[in-house]
């Protein structure tokens, strides 16, 4: 089992910068990828960005460029740096973890992004 836990996130301006952080915990040492999806009202769920344990990135088209996901491995934990953020960023975020064959989610932060 893996949990995660998410903070960051809030109330930020169209045009400034937020970050969110995740931890794991658990049998943490088993996650291959972590990442960050989204959910707005009424939309599904969407990838914000992922990143195994080799390193290697994939970022949702929308946010390419302006976001940057990183990962500590030490500590368990992976980070979303977004800047330059729109109002269409606004949405619940989700801290995800994959450990074959199972996905763990965490409870999601709000970010909304304001005028």
């Amino acid at each position: 089992q893996v949990q995660l836990v998410e903070s960051g996130g809030g109330l930020v301006q169209a045009g400034g910068s937020l970050s969110v952080s995740c931890a794991a915990s658990g049998s943490a040492v088993s996650i291959n990828a972590m990442g960050w999806y989204r959910q707005a009202p009424g939309k599904q769920r969407e990838l914000v960005a992922v990143v195994t344990r080799g390193g290697s990135t994939t970022y949702g088209n929308s946010v390419k460029g302006r976001f940057t996901i990183s990962r500590d491995y030490a500590k368990n934990m992976v980070y979303l740096q977004m800047n330059s953020l729109k109002l269409e960023d606004t949405a619940v975020y989700y801290c995800n973890a994959y450990a074959a064959p199972t996905a763990y989610w965490g409870q999601g932060t709000q970010v909304t992004v304001s005028s």
